[in-house]
């Protein structure tokens, strides 16, 4: 792509040896914009300690994209295109989708922007209205077992880190280097009982937003109750659970649940609504513990209902 000779587009492949891709790989391609986390820190001797630390902030916050907005204000000598990766959008606070919003309503000339997302339904829906919809399929739990591997992690539990990752590799390290396997168990078992409602361990997951690193547990409680909601609505739709279990005894759990199409709706309906009410409160900066005790009552309501 800022290849000055002719090329012919037979295929997408890129030889890894090329000097684009070497500078690329190494972020220094002034054609390229990688909109992605920042070191954690709110000074910057904090965020230097961060960066040698290789500490990142749990989300996209405004001043990566005002180094965006400066880098889209200048001009490229050669006059080529330019590419903005946002890796992943659904990171973004409230005040970055904001801030990207303006870019994307008065997109710069020549420059193609790719937002990846992992959770499209969590993106402000002015930002997706605004974009062209490319799904990629998933990767399989064999792929996806090889791909972190070669990322230096362990996957003993593919099949279920696959599921619940979406077959997504970004995805994936995030849930692992978030603990989001554990965290959907907790979630779950607070709905597996015999009374379909434990108000302790409710109170035990609320608490556990007080401690140390309670930034990314509420980012990663957030995804992990959207995708328990979306596989008890799915369940109740099919007519049966998702084929493969994150975490033992969930089938069981989105059968009891979601036994019908019926409740299926209620569960969508659900969705959508804990979604705008989540969304709200971060952009009012409501306590995390407050919004999540919010959410796990609505969802018994619901499953009372």
């Amino acid at each position: 792509m800022f290849a000055t000779e002719p090329l012919e587009h037979t295929s997408l492949n890129v030889d890894p040896e090329h000097p684009v891709a070497h500078r690329i790989r190494a972020l220094s391609e002034p054609g390229v914009f990688l909109l992605r986390r920042g070191f954690a820190g709110s000074t910057d001797s904090a965020r230097e300690k961060s960066r040698q630390e290789g500490k990142f902030a749990a989300e996209i916050r405004v001043n990566e994209v005002r180094e965006l907005s400066s880098f889209l204000h200048m001009s490229m000598a050669d006059g080529g295109r330019r590419v903005v990766i946002v890796d992943s959008a659904d990171e973004m606070n409230v005040n970055a989708a904001n801030a990207l919003l303006k870019m994307l309503e008065e997109p710069p000339a020549r420059t193609i922007m790719l937002l990846i997302s992992h959770q499209p339904s969590r993106l402000l829906p002015t930002i997706r209205s605004r974009c062209r919809e490319l799904r990629l399929h998933p990767l399989s739990p064999d792929d996806m077992h090889l791909a972190l591997q070669q990322a230096g992690f362990e996957a003993g539990e593919s099949p279920a880190l696959s599921e619940m990752a979406g077959g997504s590799v970004g995805e994936a390290l995030r849930i692992l280097q978030q603990d989001g396997l554990p965290l959907y168990a907790e979630l779950l078992n607070l709905f597996a009982g015999p009374r379909g409602f434990d108000r302790a361990k409710a109170l035990n997951l609320v608490n556990s937003l007080g401690t140390k690193g309670a930034e990314a547990r509420f980012e990663m409680l957030l995804t992990v109750i959207d995708l328990f909601l979306t596989r008890l609505a799915r369940t109740g739709a099919l007519g049966h659970p998702p084929p493969v279990e994150i975490v033992p005894h969930e089938a069981e759990t989105l059968m009891r649940l979601a036994p019908s199409a019926h409740k299926a709706r209620a569960w969508a309906q659900a969705a959508q609504e804990i979604t705008d009410r989540t969304r709200h409160g971060k952009a009012v900066n409501l306590d995390p513990a407050s919004l999540v005790l919010d959410t796990v009552f609505k969802i018994h309501q619901t499953a009372a209902a």
